[in-house]
């Protein structure tokens, strides 16, 4: 097998173990993840699985190794670099078990940002549906259909997506103050440091530094809840404005059934 290794490109790190790193390494152009290397890509489209914009960790190839692994997955997954169009990262209105506060994606028309599509088999599509927490009734995500022109997707051969499916925040996204949506600065220290300078009761519950607010989240496994809970007390939360796009679909566990893939576009 040709290509390079996670651990020599410095991408083998996942934030679910590293927090602070999140959204974690992203690879510096388009390839093809297959266990612990990144090998190049034969092709930008796949019609035998379904696209999936990433705007967080799963554009990481560490994190995403690691979901595929504990259901014992090791097919490979493509991923394009994408221009993103219509569409900003926005911070989500929950703390992760894990000790971070991830990236949701946010209906931005002027927006324009480079992004990672994930082409995704029926299992894989499963395995980050249930990491993203899209079968339970309280999980922190639903995934969304985002069609064009709402959201161009422009490859890098120019040609562009008629849509792809991104995870949308059930509880929303933080705002920034004047109602619209927080931008996530793609650094955690640097977000978690200005969290918890607006928020006295925050820095009870979490101490006064990111490195705090980590650790406890870690090591308590309510305070994520609690933490989730004060965001809207606060009333920082805000839609998203993909909302409407996130409707009733049919998802359940790795391995359940054929019937939850989803149609093809």
């Amino acid at each position: 097998m040709t290509g390079r290794t996670l651990e020599e490109l410095g991408l083998a790190d996942a934030p679910r173990d590293h927090p602070l790193t999140y959204p974690g390494s992203w690879p510096a152009g388009s390839g093809l993840l297959h266990g612990d290397r990144m090998l190049p890509l034969e092709r930008l489209v796949y019609d035998d699985r379904v696209p999936v914009l990433a705007v967080g960790s799963n554009a990481c190839p560490g994190q995403l190794r690691h979901k595929m692994a504990q259901f014992g997955i090791d097919s490979p997954v493509p991923m394009v670099r994408s221009r993103v169009r219509g569409l900003g990262v926005g911070v989500s209105a929950h703390v992760s078990r894990f000790g971070y506060v991830s990236a949701s994606p946010v209906k931005a028309p002027r927006a324009s940002s480079e992004l990672f599509v994930i082409w995704l088999d029926r299992r894989q599509l499963e395995v980050i549906d249930a990491s993203e927490g899209v079968p339970l009734a309280d999980g922190n995500f639903r995934r969304a259909w985002l069609p064009a022109p709402q959201v161009r997707i422009e490859l890098p051969d120019g040609s562009a997506l008629t849509g792809a499916y991104s995870y949308v925040n059930r509880r929303g996204v933080l705002h920034n103050g004047n109602g619209a949506p927080r931008r996530h600065p793609g650094d955690q220290h640097t977000l978690l440091t200005e969290l918890l300078a607006g928020s006295a009761p925050l820095r009870e519950l979490f101490g006064g530094t990111p490195e705090e607010f980590c650790a406890r989240t870690r090591r308590d496994t309510g305070l994520w809840a609690r933490g989730t809970r004060l965001f809207a007390e606060q009333k920082w939360v805000t839609e998203s404005g993909f909302e409407p796009y996130a409707g009733a679909q049919q998802t359940g566990s790795p391995g359940t059934g054929e019937s939850l893939f989803p149609p093809l576009r």
